[in-house]
């Protein structure tokens, strides 16, 4: 930096004046373009309050009728489904534990007693996380009631972060599909339940349930990946024996 913008130091030729006054003329005129653009936003801002303040307090009215929404509908809304599933779940329960399994599964889904079934839930209840676990539910018992079509179409409807429902779902679809013959879909949605989440349960279940269709429709080079990940990664589970039967067979045919 030159000598001559040191503070108070005084120029001693022309062309330190010359720079100095320049300097100074370009402040002024930086200075002078931040209070015009000021003016002029202020200027713009009471042209414009009406609007400002219609933007805001529409903004405001929004976010108090969200929170109003969630509090005085969605939680009460949420908290009668969940009152109204009570009844369907145990149902589902009952059935799952073989008590007249087939009857029980239908009024899980239609209701008995003045209660709602799991369709009443979904379609009187739709948007909420009961009618979603309603969905997960209605699926499973189509798929035990041998209804895979609307199997399929229940749990696609279903999503969740859980560790365990989410990759039972994906798995229940790929269940449907093999009933349906078809395999291609079967084994995408396998390959979809075991990547959800790795636990010693599901993961090892649908890498199995993977191999075995991979296997059918040829892909026998991924089926021994499947099936080498079960014996490395879990070679404690209950899969871990008939992946070492399957690994045998596989290797012999390529």
């Amino acid at each position: 930096m030159a000598t001559y913008n040191k503070r108070g130091y005084k120029p001693k030729t022309v062309k330190e004046k010359e720079v100095i006054v320049e300097e100074e003329s370009t402040t002024a005129e930086v200075f002078n373009t931040l209070d015009e653009g000021a003016s002029k936003a202020e200027e713009w801002a009471v042209r414009n309050q009406k609007y400002i303040i219609g933007t805001v307090g529409a903004i405001a009215l929004l976010v108090l009728a969200f929170l109003a929404y969630n509090k005085f509908v969605a939680e009460p809304n949420e908290k009668d489904a969940m009152n109204e599933m009570y009844t369907a779940k145990k149902y589902f329960n009952d059935a799952v534990n073989g008590m007249s399994s087939d009857s029980l599964y239908r009024m899980s889904l239609e209701g008995g007693e003045g209660k709602y079934g799991m369709l009443d839930i979904i379609d009187n209840y739709s948007g909420t996380p009961a009618a979603n676990l309603a969905n997960y539910y209605a699926g499973m018992a189509y798929l035990n009631l041998k209804d895979y079509q609307k199997a399929v179409e229940h749990l696609d409807d279903f999503s969740s972060e859980d560790i365990m429902l989410g990759p039972i779902a994906k798995g229940g679809i790929g269940d449907a599909f093999v009933q349906l013959n078809q395999s291609d879909k079967a084994l995408e949605y396998y390959e979809k339940a075991f990547k959800a989440n790795v636990n010693d349960f599901t993961t090892p279940l649908y890498l199995l349930k993977a191999a075995k269709v991979a296997i059918d429709l040829g892909e026998n080079s991924k089926a021994l990946d499947y099936l080498t990940r079960i014996n490395t990664e879990f070679s404690d589970s209950k899969e871990s024996k008939e992946a070492e039967v399957l690994i045998g067979k596989v290797e012999a045919s390529l």
